[in-house]
């Protein structure tokens, strides 16, 4: 039986580009070396040059770690990244009060924004898990 993915190479490459700030280990579920990224320019851009051999592997990890379903990982994660304080990304997956929230206190000034790039994949999954 094939799994069904999650997550994508293409996503985690194109994050790749961003990841001296972690972009890319938050998107593969990653939150603690995504933070550690953030703070030291990707292991002093050590890690950062590492992680370009290292996606596959990770890719594979988060395609059996987190739930196929409605909510396309991809898009909810480029709609973080991007627009993550408007809340749009909480909108598109049904969580419309919280969505609105962020949209008029800038993702709760800015500490929803956080939580939300550790935890995303875990929500995504437990809403596809439904």
């Amino acid at each position: 039986m094939e799994e069904q993915q999650t997550h994508s190479k293409a996503m985690g490459y194109l994050l790749w580009i961003f990841g001296v700030f972690g972009a890319h280990r938050f998107y593969f579920g990653k939150p603690i070396s995504g933070t550690v990224y953030f703070f030291t320019l990707g292991l002093l851009f050590i890690g950062w040059i590492v992680d370009l051999f290292l996606i596959p592997a990770m890719d594979r990890e988060a395609d059996i770690r987190f739930i196929p379903g409605p909510i396309d990982y991809n898009l909810a994660w480029i709609l973080l990244v991007f627009a993550g304080p408007l809340g749009i990304h909480r909108m598109y997956m049904g969580k419309w009060l919280t969505g609105i929230l962020y949209l008029f206190t800038v993702g709760l000034f800015g500490i929803g924004y956080i939580y939300d790039m550790w935890t995303l994949n875990d929500q995504i999954t437990l809403v596809n898990g439904a």
